[in-house]
């Protein structure tokens, strides 16, 4: 099993900056793709970023590619989510997730193991 918190979600106004984490713990989540997705009032999960348990492969989705960036720190077991540029269209609960496979994957059934997400609002 996997047990994945998400912290530093917030207020935010159009334009800011801001970096959300993911300190997990049981499985050993160093050695797993982990992936972060948000899910806006109405609409469905939506992939944003994965990153491989080396960090030498990564992908984004479209909506946010240049402007965030995924990283890991496997010593401490903490996945990171640095949020540029906001738009109001981020606004969203942030989910933190990991799944078994090797390769990266933006399909939500791929994951496993959920965070129980942050709040992310940007204000226009």
């Amino acid at each position: 099993q996997a047990q994945l918190v998400e912290s530093g979600g917030g207020l935010v106004q159009a334009g800011d900056s801001l970096r959300l984490s993911c300190a997990a713990s049981g499985r050993t989540v160093s050695r797993h793709t982990m992936g972060w997705f948000r899910q806006a009032p109405g609409k469905e999960r939506e992939f944003v970023a994965s990153i491989s348990w080396s960090g030498s492969s990564i992908s984004y989705s479209d909506s946010v590619k240049g402007r965030f960036a995924i990283s890991r720190n496997n010593a401490e077991n903490t996945v990171y989510l640095q949020m540029n540029s906001l738009k109001p269209e981020d606004t969203a609960v942030y989910y933190c997730t990991t799944t078994p496979r090797v390769t990266l994957t933006s399909r939500p059934y791929d994951y496993d193991y959920w965070g129980q997400g942050t709040q992310v609002t940007v204000s226009s």
